[in-house]
């Protein structure tokens, strides 16, 4: 069964929740718990999606922002709106915040890759502040962000970290064009991609070059009892925390370690927010090989790929349409093209090689020589067939 990215994405990975159950401070449990469960009942019910489609205009408005406080409470038509981009700044930090960093976002998209708002059609941006008690996560739900206040010990209010405002917000961007679905690989390449345009929107906004950038997500919203440096790491999948509390980080740096997890909630849907390491690692290393400012090449790269992928994209299919569309940007062979190509290479994933010659082998290994052509043959036909689909549908658009 597949799914669409049409659902609630969370910030906070679930086995970090699973695991704050098993704390000895009880209300850490109830606090993860209490998350977990509205987290599930507003992805089962879609309780969000439906208030929104009946209290809200969807027109365009040129990614104008409207700011809701939700008080407290977990349904969001009662929310007050508080902030608008006609009204005076609020003498609440968190409402500000989540304002300067939807604007920030919307300011990103438009500068640097020329798409207005979410959609490319002007999509208002609306985000509601202050949900629920002591709600440990922020989610997209496809029309608008929201954003909780965090537990107090483990995490803070979730508003601080403006890579967590725009990766929620990249996946609308997502939904809105590739609307990869939200499972497996495919669902790994989802949350890469908000991690990978979360960070460029920070480390624009901070004017970072790719060796300033600390290429973490969620940094200041962790708290200094957890002992952790964020979320996740893209810089170096696995190593954003190791502790008693929270664990050890499960992301994996290579193909070689990729997770298998059921394709079910309590599986992360197929560990969508643990094997995002993988892609998250080769963005780092194509920014970081390029130098200068990642949303430059790198960016655009990412960008005009994601726009050319399809709902089952997996790992090898981007790989391949991020080294054509690299040769397509800024030609072929080109440095840019060579170090997309080095970089998922270094992950475990072999893309823009070209034909590999095949090499002579003894008569007594016929049958390995021929299995090994067969499969450098099929890699050659994979990566040729994914040329001609970005080539036509490039024709096409």
């Amino acid at each position: 069964m597949h799914r669409s990215c049409r659902c609630v994405s969370c910030i906070t990975p679930p086995h970090i929740l699973k695991r704050l159950l098993q704390s000895s401070d009880a209300d850490v449990r109830d606090a993860a718990l209490s998350t977990l469960l509205t987290t599930a009942e507003l992805r089962g019910e879609r309780i969000v999606r439906a208030s929104m489609a009946s209290t809200l205009s969807s027109s365009p408005s040129d990614g104008s922002r409207t700011i809701f406080d939700c008080r407290n409470r977990r349904i969001l038509q009662v929310a007050r709106r508080v902030r608008t981009e006609t009204g005076p700044a609020s003498s609440d930090e968190t409402v500000n915040r989540a304002f300067d960093g939807l604007g920030a976002t919307r300011n990103f998209y438009k500068e640097i890759l020329q798409r207005n708002s979410i959609d490319g059609r002007g999509m208002r941006l609306d985000a509601y502040v202050h949900f629920s008690r002591k709600y440990n996560n922020a989610f997209w739900n496809g029309q608008s962000m929201v954003f909780g206040d965090g537990d107090g010990k483990i995490f803070t209010d979730f508003t601080k970290s403006l890579d967590v405002i725009a990766h929620e917000l990249a996946h609308g961007v997502t939904e809105n064009t590739a609307g990869l679905e939200y499972h497996d690989q495919s669902g790994a390449l989802n949350e890469s991609i908000s991690d990978v345009f979360g960070s460029l929107v920070k480390q624009w906004t901070l004017k970072q070059s790719a060796a300033e950038a600390d290429w973490l997500i969620g940094a200041e919203i962790t708290t200094p009892a957890i002992q952790a440096d964020a979320l996740r790491s893209m810089k170096a999948p696995g190593t954003a925390y190791n502790n008693a509390l929270l664990g050890e980080d499960p992301q994996p740096d290579h193909m070689s370690k990729y997770v298998q997890l059921p394709d079910t909630e309590e599986g992360d849907w197929g560990g969508v927010h643990i094997n995002s390491g993988i892609p998250n690692k080769a963005f780092f290393l194509v920014a970081t090989e390029l130098g200068g400012y990642a949303w430059e090449a790198p960016g655009h790269v990412w960008y005009e790929s994601l726009k050319a992928s399809t709902p089952d994209t997996a790992f090898q299919e981007f790989a391949d349409t991020t080294w054509v569309k690299a040769g397509q940007l800024y030609g072929t062979g080109s440095v840019q093209q060579q170090a997309v190509a080095a970089a998922w290479g270094e992950v475990g994933v072999r893309t823009g090689t070209g034909p590999t010659p095949m090499p002579v082998e003894a008569p007594g290994d016929s049958l390995a020589a021929l299995a090994s052509r067969i499969e450098a043959l099929s890699a050659q036909i994979q990566t040729l067939t994914t040329e001609i689909t970005v080539l036509r549908d490039d024709l096409n658009s």
